[in-house]
């Protein structure tokens, strides 16, 4: 499938979700337990999520991964122990859809990357990834995950 990037202006979006430092090898244990955990917790609080559960990532060290996990909310919420309140910033991102298994993702962070470049944009380093359908009930190959890349003003 081919890759189509574009840009996006976002408005801030508050997110409820728990943060971590992991390897990549480990990263399918951390969301299960994440999503699973910060999913009864905003069933505890009555604030249902507000959007599809997302990845952010701080760097792209695959070994010692600072990645956070969770789900936007419709207004700002309280964090309590492992879970934290937090939000996607506002901003400008470039963004790729990509469609197929998450193990082949890295195709869509080349292109991005590469699109950035050509475009003369420059990330900020956080990386963000959405993802539009629930693997639960979902093919591999016809998952949709949403990658996007802050940009610097």
């Amino acid at each position: 499938m081919g890759l189509t990037c574009g840009l996006e202006e976002l408005a801030a979006q508050p997110v409820l979700s728990m943060r971590t430092r992991t390897s990549a090898q480990e990263l399918p244990q951390f969301f299960g337990k994440a999503y699973g955990m910060v999913f009864q917790y905003l069933s505890k609080l009555n604030a249902p999520p507000a959007g599809p559960p997302f990845a952010m990532y701080y760097n792209m060290d695959m070994q010692n991964l600072d990645v956070e996990a969770g789900f936007p909310v419709s207004k700002p919420l309280a964090g309590e122990g492992e879970f934290i309140a937090n939000e996607i910033a506002a901003g400008k991102y470039a963004t790729c859809l990509y469609k197929g298994s998450y193990q082949e993702v890295g195709s869509a962070y080349e292109t991005l990357s590469t699109w950035i470049k050509e475009n003369g944009y420059t990330p900020t380093g956080i990386a963000c990834e959405m993802y539009l359908n629930d693997p639960a009930d979902t093919p591999p190959e016809q998952l949709l995950t949403k990658v996007m890349f802050q940009l610097l003003p």
